[in-house]
């Protein structure tokens, strides 16, 4: 499972970089803008959604839980200052995809418990991207709470987010993840499709 969780850089917007990661092959889409007025992020969200239609890939929206349907998102992702999973999954149902940001196994365990669909765990190095950064967790920090996470029987996917680059990932794989979430990696390359083009060898 390979996400691209947006971000705009000078080269390209929200939407830019979200269809240059569907255009390359991704197909699990997190929209993040967490500066942006409801407004526009309704209006970026709707295509988006049409962007996820035409390329049959799975919609997530960030933090806004009462977007959700508005925006005919397949699912929402929550942090840690975000609402907490049980009270999304009570608004939402049990239809709707709901992940949640972990840094621990004990995140892990009571996302797992309130009902969350998948877990994204990190950061793995520090990233630019995101503002107010968890400990950086490394290889050892993700074998380690993943080998807790076989002991406890948490029959959950546990995504690896932050800083991660197309040389990180096989390493990655090797602790039990189920998938990485990429931003940076793909917007800052000189060329993105052929960067892409390395990372999604490991879909």
């Amino acid at each position: 499972m390979i996400q691209f969780i947006s971000h705009h850089t000078e080269r390209y917007t929200y939407l830019d970089g979200i269809r240059l990661a569907l255009d390359g092959g991704i197909r699990w889409v997190q929209l993040r803008m967490k500066d942006a007025s409801d407004e526009d992020f309704l209006r970026t969200g709707r295509e988006v959604r049409k962007l996820c239609d035409r390329y049959n890939a799975t919609f997530i929206i960030d933090d806004r839980v009462e977007l959700v349907r508005e925006i005919g998102a397949d699912g929402v992702h929550l942090g840690k200052k975000d609402m907490p999973i049980a009270e999304a999954r009570r608004m939402l149902g049990n239809n709707v995809i709901i992940g949640g940001t972990a840094n621990t196994f004990e995140d892990i365990e009571a996302h797992y418990r309130a009902s969350a669909n998948y877990i994204g765990c990190g950061p793995f190095r520090f990233t630019t991207t995101k503002q107010g950064l968890s400990p950086l967790l490394g290889i050892e920090g993700y074998r380690s709470i993943m080998q807790n996470v076989r002991e406890a029987g948490f029959d959950i996917p546990v995504v690896a987010i932050g800083g991660i680059t197309a040389d990180d990932i096989s390493s990655l794989m090797l602790t039990g993840i189920a998938g990485i979430a990429l931003s940076g990696a793909i917007l800052r390359a000189d060329n993105p499709i052929e960067e892409l083009k390395k990372i999604m060898k490991y879909e």
